[in-house]
Formats: structure tokens, sequence, C-alpha cells
């Protein structure tokens, strides 16, 4: 999706934003911190946070990180994901995340790939409410959010920079399954996003003893979209678990690579 077309999306989605100081500081005006906000979309009200560096100002262009969480942050208390995966990262050190995060919650009993709609319209407002530079705008996710990476960002290469997945892969029968809402697929065949995802950079991380999302999901990814002349690397930590991300988030030079990365 185009920088024109999501804010297009203003126009034709009913959107109602508020926000909660829970998380949040004030700065000479401005609430910074972990900012609590909900968006009404056509399903109903969605739950978001957005994070702002201390030293956000409108009068720069900031690069956006959207994180996707995984299935045990799901609900509508919009804390949850923040307290696993980039927000604990983030609380260590705020100084490795010089920019705008992103941090939707999926409601329970739901999967990324039925909430494309409050993605999109989430990401719509950030851009319209912010100063975003939209050559540096990027996806990461882990686990739920890992498959949720693959998924929607393959659809949006032309949105964004740099992908970086999470434990989560990206097989043709573990997205189908996803997929099998009843609320049709938006998304296309497996070989049209690989294709797709071919096109942009992509780190992906995986614990080589994860039990819960074996790492041949992500290996094959890495094979295939390589096949295809794709720029990705990919990072697996022996012996270790599900838990990829407290690492991958932590690596001295992931965050790094990926606000080095920039459209065109």
């Amino acid at each position: 999706m185009k920088y024109s077309t999501l804010h297009a999306l203003i126009v034709t989605t009913a959107i109602f934003i508020s926000v909660s100081t829970a998380h949040a500081q004030e700065k000479d005006g401005m609430k910074t911190g972990f900012l609590e906000k909900t968006i009404a979309v056509n399903q109903g009200e969605q739950r978001y946070v957005l994070y702002l560096p201390d030293n956000y100002s409108a009068e720069e262009a900031w690069p956006l990180i959207v994180f996707l969480h995984g299935a045990g942050e799901r609900g509508d208390n919009n804390v949850s994901q923040t307290n696993a995966g980039i927000g604990n990262a983030i609380r260590k050190d705020p100084s490795r995340f010089p920019a705008i995060v992103l941090m939707p919650q999926c409601p329970k009993e739901q999967v990324w790939a039925t909430c494309h709609d409050a993605l999109d319209a989430e990401l719509a407002e950030t851009l319209k409410t912010y100063n975003i530079d939209s050559s540096r705008i990027y996806l990461t996710g882990l686990s739920m959010g890992g498959y949720g990476a693959w998924l929607w960002g393959a659809i949006h290469t032309d949105t964004f920079a740099a992908i970086m997945p999470i434990c989560g892969g990206g097989d043709p029968l573990a997205i189908q399954k996803l997929l099998n809402t009843g609320g049709g697929n938006p998304y296309g065949s497996h070989a049209s996003r690989l294709r797709a995802l071919a096109t942009v950079p992509i780190w992906a991380f995986h614990g080589g003893a994860d039990g819960v999302v074996p790492p041949e999901g992500t290996r094959q990814m890495v094979k295939e979209i390589k096949a295809r002349g794709g720029d990705i690397q990919y990072t697996e930590y022996e012996g270790v678990g599900h838990n990829s991300w407290d690492k991958a988030y932590q690596e001295s030079k992931g965050i790094e690579w990926l606000l080095k990365q920039k459209k065109g």
C-alpha cells in the first residue's frame, strides 16, 4: 500500500482516537513515552500503543517501526503488547531506539491475518498525525507477530523499507491455517508473497531449539527468498527455545541495521 493510499484510508474509515497518559510523560507540552490509543474501524474499536522518544520533535521526520506481538499478548488492555519484545528492549535502553514505534494489540481469538484493516488504519493515522520519514518505515514481529510480519509485510513492500520477523514461520500450510477465517484471502498466493518479499531487505531470527514454532519454517522462507534473489539474512540462536525475541531485540547490530535501511 502506497503512502498516499494509506492517507486516503482516513477519508474512508471512521476513526476515533483517544490517548491515555498512563505510560506517558510530558516535556515542553509534548506527551512522549508509551501513549495508549484507540481507533474505530469497520470491525469495531481497536487498541494500540505509540511510543514517542523523549526528544521527539515535529520539526524533523522520524523513522517508524511497526511491531506485531505474539499470541500471548492478545486482548484489549492495551498494555500487554508493550511488555514482551520491543517494548521491553526500549525500556532497558531507549537510546537504541531513536524512532517512533507503533504497537497494535490484536484482539483475543483473532490473528494478525484477520486484522489487516485495523493495521492499515493505525498506520495511516500515525502517518497523518506525526512527522514520519516515509522512506524509513519498518516492520517487525515475534511468534504470531512473526507470521504477521511475513504476511502483512509481503503486501506492503512499497511501504516498508525493511522487515524483521522473529520466530514466526511463513510456510504455505501455516499461512493457510491463519487465513481459514471465512473472510477471504487478501494476501495472494504463497508464490506471489515470496516474489514480493524478495524486493525488500529482511533479517530473520529464530531459536534453534524452538519447540513451539520450529525453525524449519523460517529456514525455508530464507531459502525460497534467496532463490528469488532477495536480500535476506538469517540468525539462528543455537540452543535457544521459543523466546528468541529478547536476544534479537537486544542484538547489538539488529535494530541498528533496521534503522539504516531506506526506501529508494
